[in-house]
C-alpha cells in the first residue's frame, strides 16, 4: 500500500507513520529525517537547507522531488511506503504522479493552537537524538535519556511554529482538494491520544 500523510506540522504524521510502518510492514519515507540527517552530518545538501530550514521555510521542490524520487526507487519501497512530509505542495502531487501513483493520503486533522503548544514544548537532546517535551520533563534544560543538554530547534521556536503553520495553508493546504478531487482523502480527526488518533486511522484504512 502506498500512503501519503497530510496534516499540519506537529499533527502527528511522523508518529502515524512509525506506527503504521511496524504494522504494515513498509517503509516510512519522510523528507525532514532526510533533511535533518544531512544537516548533522553538515552534506552539500545540508549546509544547502540549513538556512532555509532555520527560517520555517520549505526546501525548493526540485530537490525534494529529486530525493523522493531516487528514495522510492529503491528495493524496500517494492511492495509499498509511507510518505511523511512529500509532497507539500500542488507542483510536488504532480511530480509525484509522473513516477508513482499513491493508494490513499490520510488528512490528520488537528487544531491549529494545539500544535503550536507541542511543538513550541518540543526539546532535542543532539548526544542521543531524543525528542522529549517538557509537559513530560521534570527539568526542561537535561535530556532524561542520557544526562545531555536539552535545546529548542529553530524550527520548534513559537514563531518559526506560526510561519510553517502558515506556509502549509498556503502551499500544503491545497493538496486535500487535488486528492479529494482523485477520490483518494481520507480525512481523519487528529485530536486525542496517540492510540485514539491511530485507532481511527486503522478504521478508515480497514473500510
Amino acid at each position: 500500500m502506498k500512503i501519503i500523510l497530510l496534516g499540519a506540522p506537529g499533527s502527528g504524521k511522523g508518529t502515524m507513520a512509525q506506527k503504521l510502518t511496524s504494522d504494515l510492514k513498509i517503509p516510512q519515507i519522510s523528507t525532514g529525517d532526510i533533511f535533518r540527517k544531512n544537516l548533522k552530518e553538515e552534506t552539500p545538501l545540508g549546509l544547502q537547507v540549513k538556512d532555509i530550514m532555520a527560517r520555517g521555510e520549505l526546501v525548493p521542490d526540485e530537490i525534494t522531488i529529486e530525493i523522493v524520487k531516487n528514495r522510492l526507487a529503491e528495493a524496500d519501497c517494492a511492495n509499498g511506503y509511507i510518505l511523511d512530509g512529500f509532497p507539500r505542495s500542488i507542483v510536488q502531487a504532480e511530480a509525484l504522479d509522473k513516477f508513482q501513483q499513491i493508494d490513499c493520503a490520510i488528512n490528520l486533522d488537528v487544531d491549529k493552537e494545539a500544535i503550536v503548544k507541542r511543538l513550541s514544548g518540543r526539546r532535542f537532546c543532539p548526544d542521543c537524538n531524543g525528542t522529549f517535551h517538557i509537559s513530560s520533563l521534570t527539568d526542561a534544560a537535561v535530556c532524561p535519556a542520557c544526562g545531555g543538554k536539552l535545546v529548542i530547534r529553530a524550527d520548534d521556536s513559537e514563531e518559526t511554529v506560526r510561519e510553517r503553520l502558515h506556509v502549509y495553508d498556503v502551499n500544503t493546504f491545497p493538496l486535500i482538494e487535488y486528492y479529494t478531487k482523485q477520490g483518494k482523502v481520507l480525512t481523519v480527526d487528529g485530536n486525542g491520544s496517540i492510540d485514539e488518533v491511530y485507532n481511527r486511522i486503522l478504521a478508515v484504512l480497514n473500510k
